[in-house]
């Protein structure tokens, strides 16, 4: 019975120590997702900070360090800062059409991770009216309809999106 008794004691004491492990794991884990979340919010005002100075560059360099990340807000950011970089007057022909495509791939993975991210229904509108640019007319006008349906939703999530309404204007 005392051998009993010890072993018993002893898986007590193994199940107390592995709850308290575990309870420490999730403590800290769940302290990691909120640095982790507080990290990526830090990074948006980065960027906002940035995109307002015009800092085209920087702000590309700053976002494109997340082309992997899960988080549609720095993902429909990095495909305007792609796009952005793009249209300046000393990217040459070849990084324009590069970066209009890498726009557009952030713009698709920023809607697939969001659907109810108006910014990413807008993003994705003008980087496939972009990408059409490189595709030709044909391809171009196919994609209107699309684009279209995407300023739509854009609107449909925020009415009050200004730069989404002159977008379906020129439409």
């Amino acid at each position: 019975t005392q051998v009993l008794r010890k072993s018993l004691q002893r898986g007590i004491a193994l199940s107390a120590g592995s709850f308290l492990v575990y309870e420490a794991h999730k403590l800290i884990s769940g302290l990691a997702e909120v640095h982790a979340s507080f990290k990526v919010e830090e990074v948006i005002e980065q960027a906002d900070y940035l995109y307002g100075s015009g800092e085209t560059e920087k702000l590309y360099q700053l976002l494109v360090q997340h082309k992997n990340s899960d988080d549609a807000e720095l993902l429909w950011r990095l495909a305007r800062a792609s796009r952005d970089l793009a249209q300046l007057s000393s990217t040459s022909a070849e990084e324009k059409r590069k970066l209009a495509y890498e726009a557009f791939e952030y713009a698709k993975k920023a809607l697939e991770k969001n659907e109810s991210n108006f910014a990413a229904h807008k993003w994705y509108g003008i980087c496939l009216s972009d990408v059409g640019d490189f595709e030709g007319i044909k391809t171009k006008i196919g994609n209107a309809i699309i684009i279209k349906e995407h300023f739509q939703r854009a609107i449909e999530l925020n009415p009050k999106d200004a730069t989404t309404i002159h977008l379906i204007g020129i439409w």
